[in-house]
Order: structure tokens, then sequence, then C-alpha cells
């Protein structure tokens, strides 16, 4: 109980402090490093692993207008992530903005190559490690479950060691090039399938052109098992 009691004795000194050295009608800077915090905070809550925020200083001299509802935004193409930088600005009853700079690392685990990947080469289970790092300091798309990456094949030869992004991983392709394919088309209450071959290739979900019998080039979706869907 003294412990508790203690506790909100140096808060509420903390707070009066705070209040004493910020002139009345101005905002107080510490509470715009805790907005930006809480804001990193949500932003990132759905990455994987543990997140630690670090928010830079604000020149205690800056001079704001108080503000009751301060709002923190990210510029666009910025990240939450790394190091960062986070706009936050008063709408009333004055107008202004201030950017802030802070650091956000994300420890968790990442998908590597245990042993060299070959180009083209499908990439199995066996040939791939768990590592542990900071994961907003790498760049993005980097694979967090071993799941992303089987199958998948490497758009270019990798080392041991190399952390595996999605964009340097291609999806295996469900229809080949001069492959016969079933080409299917559904609508309410009906569906229709003709023969056709495939005129390019493409992996599941990608856009494929397929020529039919009579010579007709039609566009459609790739799936497993020589299907492409046409919509009606």
């Amino acid at each position: 109980m003294k412990r508790k009691l203690l506790t909100a004795l140096l808060l509420g000194a903390t707070a009066l402090a705070s209040a004493q050295t910020t002139p009345a009608g101005r905002q107080n800077v510490n509470t715009l490093r805790t907005v930006v915090e809480q804001f990193l905070q949500t932003q990132t809550a759905g990455l994987p692993g543990t997140v630690t925020v670090k928010v830079g200083m604000i020149d205690a001299r800056t001079a704001l207008a108080a503000c009751p509802a301060p709002q923190a935004f990210l510029q666009p193409g910025a990240r939450a992530w790394g190091k960062t930088t986070v706009g936050v600005r008063c709408t009333a009853p004055s107008n202004w903005t201030i950017f802030v700079q802070a650091q956000v690392n994300v420890q968790a685990d990442y998908v590597a190559a245990a042993l060299p990947l070959a180009q083209g080469q499908p990439i199995e289970q066996s040939q791939l490690v768990l590592m542990k790092g900071d994961i907003a300091a790498m760049p993005n798309g980097i694979i967090t479950d071993m799941a992303q990456a089987i199958g998948r094949t490497p758009a270019v030869s990798l080392a041991a060691g190399t952390p595996l992004r999605l964009d340097t991983l291609r999806s295996m392709p469900v229809v080949q090039q001069g492959q016969a394919v079933r080409l299917v088309s559904k609508g309410n209450g009906f569906s229709v399938s003709a023969e056709g071959k495939a005129i390019g290739k493409a992996s599941d979900g990608q856009i494929v052109q397929v020529r039919t019998p009579s010579g007709t080039v039609v566009s459609g979706t790739a799936r497993a098992g020589g299907m492409v869907e046409v919509a009606f």
C-alpha cells in the first residue's frame, strides 16, 4: 500500500512539474511524444514478434499552442517501423503540424535459406530455417512463415543464410504454354466448360490467354489442375 501511495505521489509530482514548466496556453511537448508512441504501437499491433518503440526528443523550447486532441499521422509511403518520422497535427483551436523522429524495432522469427537455393528449383521445407532478428531493419516482404515459401521457386540463386522475401520468389505455374486446359465459366445457376490451349504460362490466380478450337482467344484466371476460369 505504501509503495502504491509513493508511486501515485511521484506521478502527481511529475505531472505538476510538467504543468509548471509549460507556459499557460502552450502545448506540452512530452504529451506529443506519448501521442506518437501510442500511434506507433497501434500501427504495429499486427506485426509478428516483439515491438519496441522509442520516440525521439522534442525541443522543449518548441512553442505550440495548446491542443486538446493532437492527431498523429504518417506521410504517404512512410513505414510505421524502422527509423521513421511521425507527424502530429492540431486543427482546433489552433492549426499547426510538427514532425517527430522515432525508432521502431520488431524482433521476430523470419525464414532464411538453410543451404544454397538454385534459381528456378522448387523450395522444400528441409531447405529452410527460422532465424530471429529485427525485421523492421529488413526490406519489405520478409517471409515469417515457411508455408509462404514452400513450393515457390527463387527468381535468382540464393546463398545459405539469405532472408527470403516474397518479391524474390515465384509461384510454380499451374498452366504451361501449349497445355490443353479446360475453360470454365460459371454464373447464377449455370456452368459451362470448353477445351482450349494455353498461349502462355501462369501461376495460380494469374491471368492467362487461351485459344479455343475455333481460334478465338479468351482470357481467364489460371487454377490448379489445368483449369482456367472465365468471367461470364
